[in-house]
């Protein structure tokens, strides 16, 4: 089904942008005032996921922080949103079809599909672990805190965080404040938290240079959370996780350790690196008016979401010179700002070769997200979004009562 205005100008170029991420969003946005165009979005969300926030959903902050409505950001937008998910692609026709069968004609495919979970292979990891690569992820593992605590009365023996990057450095610092937070608010006798990072690499955060590595490694023990550096996860059942030879008793896992891309690309015959990205040329073409972008294409700095803007303004940009009949300029990765924050006011940034650590890290880190929102939204509905930060989102009666207060 669609939604929005639809174009029935059949001189205009039929854009199909396939992926309701930060990159498929930004092109369009990108592209949606220029005339020349009849833009089609297909995704299968009906929400774009700022995934820099979903930790903090996850830890007691709002489900608004972290996802943003495709109608508003669309709002006024030339564009039509589909709801779906791509399945194959027709390149003689240039059709894709989804998996309910709508078929949607192109004359130029832009395909940011974002990944998915890669488990490894890994027994009982499905089946018994949380993740937060959604806000429906996130707040599934916040509720399973909760219920813990009103069911048990107890926290978990151990909650660990398998995955040393990112993700798994910024949940576990959160983690470490609002596991307190939980325990103070339902009155259950104080104890000590035990919060494990398992880490198969034999450091944290292994794209950073190794001094960030080492201050953020140092802020976690500080924070008291233990951390198993070079040790690989065996398996899991329902009470323990197995890493290495040895069991670490919890019934709270959290998966952040691994992502793989989306199949679509092996289904559809697609040129593929050893990594599993899309090989793609020096405009993010993978074939001719078929374009590939953010974690999907093979690009210096893909799996983060300033380079899937940066993508996606660059391929707008593209199209337009092309279409004016200009020699476009060739795609050049942008060294990216590296922003990590690990527990509350306290971030680790780089930036080119600057490094700050601490308070300012943390205050760069929210000025970060509230330009990142104003990539996708007008300045007043941006800093909307952004204040959502300070708002706690709790579903439990106690806590509920608590907040009213």
């Amino acid at each position: 089904m669609g939604i929005g205005i639809i174009n029935k100008n059949m001189h205009k170029q039929k854009v199909l942008i396939v992926g309701g991420g930060f990159a498929g969003v930004k092109t369009a946005l990108e592209l949606s005032g220029d005339e020349k165009y009849a833009i089609t979005l297909l995704s299968d969300q009906t929400h774009l996921r700022y995934y820099p926030a979903l930790y903090h959903t996850a830890t007691g902050g709002s489900r608004a922080e972290a996802s943003i409505p495709l109608v508003d950001i669309f709002e006024d937008k030339n564009i039509q949103i589909v709801k779906g998910a791509a399945e194959t692609l027709d390149r003689e026709r240039q059709i894709i079809k989804t998996k309910s069968n709508e078929r949607l004609p192109y004359d130029i495919l832009i395909l940011a599909l974002g990944v998915v979970t890669n488990y490894f292979g890994i027994k009982g990891l499905r089946e018994h672990s949380f993740g937060i690569k959604s806000v429906e992820d996130a707040e599934e593992l916040k509720q399973h805190l909760h219920d813990q605590l009103m069911q048990d009365g107890k926290p978990d023996f151990n909650y660990i965080v398998v995955g040393g990057g990112t993700t798994g450095v910024e949940l576990a610092g959160a983690m470490a404040f609002y596991l307190k937070d939980l325990i103070k608010r339902h009155s259950v006798p104080a104890r000590k938290v035990h919060i494990d990072i398992v880490e198969a690499g034999p450091r944290l955060v292994p794209r950073m240079p190794k001094d960030i590595s080492r201050m953020i490694a140092r802020r976690l023990r500080k924070l008291g959370i233990k951390l198993y550096l070079n040790k690989s996860v065996k398996g899991a059942t329902a009470n323990e996780l197995m890493v290495g030879d040895k069991p670490l008793r919890s019934h709270t896992v959290v998966w952040t350790a691994g992502v793989t891309n989306n199949s679509f690309f092996t289904k559809n015959n697609f040129s593929l690196t050893e990594h599993g990205k899309v090989n793609i040329n020096q405009f993010l073409q993978a074939e001719p008016n078929i374009y590939v972008l953010g974690d999907n294409a093979d690009t210096p700095f893909s799996g983060l979401a300033q380079t899937a803007l940066y993508d996606g303004e660059f391929v707008a940009k593209h199209l337009k010179t092309v279409a004016e009949g200009k020699s476009p300029k060739t795609y050049k990765p942008k060294q990216p700002v590296y922003v990590i924050p690990v527990g509350n006011n306290w971030a680790a940034v780089l930036w080119g070769k600057v490094r700050f650590y601490g308070l300012v890290g943390w205050v760069l880190r929210r000025l970060a997200d509230l330009i990142g929102f104003h990539d996708l939204e007008p300045w007043h509905e941006a800093l909307q979004q952004w204040m959502t930060d300070d708002d706690d989102q709790e579903s439990c009666a106690r806590c509920l009562a608590i907040n009213s207060k």
